[in-house]
């Protein structure tokens, strides 16, 4: 019978209501709602609260299709006593079961849970508890976890001690005697078999007890709720060589003739190694996740604020827009901001990777957690808190290392029956040893069935795909990559073209005026401040380029200014109509440019931009500007054409300057004269050549950004484009787009392996658990060599993701 749907209570906020009506409205729309008993809204406070039955996505789709909009609103959960992929499952499934929940992503090597929707944090809290696992809100977590990591490393240490301690003795009598025949004559002739097992219950009792009571409480509790994980497996393997071995000392004569032997060593051996696996995982996890520690590291914890002139040291939490902030020699800076007073060298190789400082003047920028070198500066705050460049660094590498990938589910399917498949084989392997193993069948089929128990690792499966993800972001990270989404690295290493924006990806996107020459009986000095005037109500490079050459001269005024992106200028001067713009707007115009044709080629080919200026309809002067190409991007196209990659560069300028350019850098295929509405039709073209990367850093680059298959966002571009990017380049180098690529294709490659080893594993050596060498080769794997193969399949997946920190270091 199936129990009956409790009612419960979803508050909804929402956004766009401006008056009652509004609230009548969203009110009628979320009771029409099938399963919703009442809802009441409330103008002031812009929330809905909602009871009922209805779940929370057909609700919030009422608000929306009434015309409102409900935002959507992410909560970060720190989760503690998760060990392997079947607990990852079960809080995933616990959270999603919670009213509101939208969508439940639970991280097992960064220990976290991101849940999307609207429910109640103690509601998720409990639900996770419910499970058997602790749950804090990120925020208010009471330790950090590198500290929660280190408290779990000692306190593992202690037990492992302590459990070695105690199994050594277990071992020695027991192992001992079977493989030294004199040491098994002397022990039967001091203390005598007897009293030799109650010595080897007795630390065994202890080592179960003390060191693995762990696994019993939380291994049982998951079995009886038919959710059994790794705990279980290890809790019932040991705890059957113990129950057997208690049997056969104080009561053997429960068992059959010829089946009274002790398995202690089995039990105590099984737990230490599973504490050594969990000791050795503990610390590599440490390891894994410390570019987030560095990043954090490089934030200040005091400013020096200047307010009503004094100097006084505050909390950088307390620095505001605009506030005045001393920075002294060898100080990393406090916030984002400009320089106001002074001049210094200052070491950016934290954003850039350019390892030599960069000098700044009044009015330069500066970047939070850069560190000042030799001079004395006043900056001003720009960007505080969360909005500074490195709040956003460590915003995006997080949300990245909390990513599952596409491929994490096809094992969440696997894992998902993997704990219990594994008991079933076990169970089945005892049982078939038992009715045809050869006698003493029991002990035998106790052996083998524990074996597969202790053999099985659920932990290298769960660990595979996060923890190479951690590793690979948290290197990316040091080299000034950013993944703003996990997805990007998988989708990053399947790219067949890369397509760049050209102006401020491949050049430095700051042209100058390179060439002017006027049409017959006009002058430079005449037309040039009535060109820059027109270009100075522009914020393109070029018209910038323009105003720079007229810098120091009396600009006319201007009326009726009229931009067409990717075509032109216009705008009235002294009566007169001046149009500056390419041929294609000319020609659009019907200004006769023929007379320029010559020149304007010449100029093309030498990679400068050809414009044209006109007066009325007549054609008055030829201007030539151009970008010079960033010093670094020939060697980073050098190094993406090795990696076998096809290459295209998207330019909104003439076809021959575009080609002369692209010429030189060895770039296959130029798509050139593009407006910045083309360009995602040509986006979607190239798409047909196979997986597609694009690079920009305009917010005219933003919709081809989104329309690739990964967008890359030059982190010095506009916010814009990097909010609709996958992948950000901090320093804006195009050398970091071939370290992303590659590794991207070495993270992948890393998962894969560790995949690979996971099943693996598993798949070859349960069946080796279970006997099927036996009769051919009278093979049997003892369960403390199960032990220690499961606790070093783990510790393989973590140190092979390690060898990602090694990535691009040059020997």
């Amino acid at each position: 019978m199936t129990a009956p749907r409790i009612e419960t209570t979803v508050a909804l906020p929402i956004t766009g209501m401006t008056c009652a009506s509004c609230a009548g409205r969203v009110e009628r729309a979320l009771k029409a709602v099938p399963g919703v008993s009442s809802a009441a809204v409330n103008l002031a406070t812009e929330t809905a609260e909602v009871t009922g039955l209805a779940a929370p996505e057909a609700l919030i789709g009422a608000v929306e299709k009434a015309g409102y909009h409900v935002p959507a609103s992410a909560q970060e959960l720190s989760i503690e006593g998760m060990t392997c992929a079947s607990c990852v499952l079960r809080v995933e499934r616990a959270l999603k079961a919670v009213p509101g929940v939208t969508g439940a992503t639970v991280n097992l090597a960064t220990e976290s849970a991101r849940i999307d929707g609207l429910a109640d944090p103690g509601a998720l809290i409990a639900a996770v508890k419910g499970v058997g696992y602790e749950a804090h809100a990120a925020s208010a977590a009471v330790e950090t976890p590198t500290v929660r990591r280190e408290r779990e490393a000692e306190g593992l240490t202690r037990d492992l001690i302590l459990a070695a301690a105690l199994t050594m003795p277990v071992f020695v009598l027991e192992m001992g005697s079977h493989m030294i025949p004199a040491f098994h004559h002397w022990v039967m002739a001091t203390i005598g078999q007897g009293t030799s097992w109650l010595i080897q219950f007795a630390l065994t009792t202890l080592v179960l007890a003390g060191p693995g009571r762990r696994f019993f409480l939380k291994g049982i509790p998951a079995l009886l709720k038919g959710a059994p994980d790794m705990s279980s497996l290890v809790a019932v393997g040991s705890g059957a060589a113990w129950a057997y071995s208690t049997l056969a000392t104080f009561v053997p004569g429960l068992l059959p003739p010829g089946s009274v032997v002790v398995y202690f060593e089995a039990a105590a051996v099984i737990v230490t190694l599973i504490l050594l696996g969990r000791l050795l995982e503990a610390r590599a996890k440490g390891r894994s996740s410390r570019a987030i520690e560095r990043l954090v590291g490089l934030q200040p914890s005091v400013a020096h604020l200047r307010r009503d002139g004094q100097v006084r040291d505050v909390p950088v939490a307390e620095v505001r827009r605009g506030d005045l902030v001393e920075l002294r020699p060898g100080e990393r800076v406090p916030v984002d901001g400009r320089v106001a007073e002074g001049a210094s060298w200052i070491d950016e190789s934290m954003v850039t990777g350019e390892p030599l400082p960069v000098e700044k003047h009044a009015g330069d920028r500066v970047i939070g957690g850069t560190v000042n070198q030799t001079g004395a500066l006043v900056m001003e705050a720009v960007s505080v808190g969360a909005d500074t460049m490195l709040s956003r660094i460590i915003r995006m590498v997080e949300a990245a290392q909390g990513g599952k990938l596409p491929i994490q589910a096809l094992v969440d399917k696997v894992t998902l029956w993997f704990v219990p498949a594994v008991m079933g084989v076990a169970v089945a392997t005892f049982l078939v040893w038992l009715a045809f193993g050869p006698p003493p069948s029991l002990p035998m089929a106790l052996v083998n069935g524990v074996a597969v128990l202790i053999i099985a690792c659920p932990c290298a499966m769960g660990l595979a795909t996060p923890v190479s993800i951690l590793v690979g972001t948290g290197r990316g990270a040091e080299l000034g990559v950013l993944f703003r989404k996990g997805e990007a690295l998988q989708a990053l290493q399947g790219v067949q073209v890369v397509a760049f924006d050209k102006t401020g990806t491949l050049t430095e996107g700051k042209p100058v005026l390179t060439s002017f020459q006027p049409a017959e009986g006009e002058t430079k000095e005449a037309l040039l401040p009535v060109l820059a005037a027109v270009e100075a109500q522009s914020e393109h490079p070029v018209a910038r380029a323009i105003v720079a050459s007229a810098e120091g001269q009396d600009l006319p005024r201007v009326e009726g200014f009229l931009a067409k992106p990717g075509h032109g200028v216009s705008a009235r001067v002294d009566g007169a109509e001046i149009a500056l713009g390419s041929a294609r707007e000319m020609g659009r115009r019907g200004v006769d440019i023929a007379a320029f044709a010559a020149e304007a080629e010449r100029l093309a080919d030498r990679g400068e931009s050809p414009l044209y200026a006109a007066r009325d309809g007549r054609a008055v002067a030829l201007l030539a500007v151009a970008d010079r190409v960033k010093e670094t991007t020939p060697a980073a196209i050098a190094a993406m054409k090795a990696m076998g990659l096809k290459l295209a560069m998207i330019s909104g300028d003439n076809a021959r300057t575009a080609q002369a350019i692209a010429r030189d850098l060895g770039i296959d295929e130029v798509v050139a004269e593009v407006t910045p509405e083309g360009k995602v039709e040509v986006i979607r073209k190239l798409k047909a050549q196979g997986a597609l990367a694009f690079a920009g850093d305009g917010i005219n680059d933003a919709p081809a950004l989104a329309e690739a298959d990964v967008g890359v966002a030059m982190g010095t571009g506009t916010d814009i484009a990097i909010e609709a990017a996958d992948v950000v380049l901090v320093s804006g180098r195009l050398p970091a787009l071939a370290d992303a690529i590659g590794l991207s294709r070495a993270t992948m490659r890393n998962i894969r392996q560790n995949l690979f080893w996971a099943f693996g594993y598993n798949v070859a050596l349960i069946p080796v658990a279970a006997g099927v060498l036996y009769p051919a080769f009278g093979i049997l794997l003892s369960p403390v060599l199960a032990a220690g193969a499961m606790a070093m399949s783990s510790v393989f997946v973590l140190t092979n993701a390690l060898r990602l920190k090694r990535y691009g270091v040059r020997a």
